[in-house]
């Protein structure tokens, strides 16, 4: 793993063996603030006057997704029932390295730090209103008797790892979203629209991050 300073001034990782960064080069904390805070967890509250929330992330990753979920729902009295998928979870060593706690609270990030390896067992409360398991399994073989409002869809980019945008892989998580859950990611292609259309969800496009025209908003019918 090596750490790149991407274009707002934050921190991804470059995965060799995928060949590909965690996050946008153009910027890792704005391109999560704008898809799956803004677009996703903004847009479904204000939607639907939520006070509790489910989120499931594919692609766990850093957590820099989660953490900016904290920062997001700190003071807003919303509970979160965050879970997290996770093939290859990292070391509590290096996300402590990539410096996201110089965009949470002080407070948000040694929740997150403090909670972590637990959470890679099980369920762990992360702060009053927050709980997070980060499920250590490859998509496929990932289950749950839970629906979620919210999935954060951050998997590695098509071209390296298309399994995980395989219309079997996304009718699997579909499974996973309640009637009127929504599905956002920073990707939109033909496939990807085409098969979140058969699966029963309408499709938005709405403006990328930093580096992306568009990206795809998904609501389950």
């Amino acid at each position: 793993m090596e750490f790149v300073t991407t274009g707002d001034g934050s921190k991804t990782l470059f995965n060799e063996q995928i060949g590909e960064c965690y996050h946008s080069k153009h910027g890792a904390v704005q391109e999560s603030k704008h898809v799956f805070i803004q677009t996703g967890l903004d847009y479904y509250i204000q939607k639907h006057s939520l006070k509790d929330i489910t989120i499931l992330e594919v692609g766990f990753g850093t957590g820099l997704n989660f953490t900016q979920t904290l920062a997001y729902t700190s003071g807003k009295e919303i509970s979160v029932d965050y879970v997290g998928i996770e093939g290859y979870p990292l070391s509590l060593e290096v996300i402590q390295q990539i410096g996201y706690d110089a965009f949470v609270s002080e407070e948000n990030w040694n929740n997150y730090i403090s909670g972590y390896k637990q959470a890679l067992n099980e369920t762990t409360q992360i702060d009053s209103n927050t709980n997070l398991y980060i499920d250590h399994t490859l998509l496929m073989d990932f289950g749950s008797d839970k629906t979620f409002d919210l999935v954060y869809f951050d998997a590695f980019a098509a071209i390296h790892q298309p399994e995980m945008w395989s219309d079997e892989a996304l009718a699997h998580v579909a499974k996973f979203v309640k009637p009127g859950g929504v599905f956002v990611t920073y990707a939109i292609t033909g496939n990807l629209k085409r098969s979140m259309k058969a699966l029963g969800f309408t499709i938005e496009k709405a403006p990328g991050a930093p580096g992306k025209r568009e990206m795809l908003r998904a609501t389950k019918v």
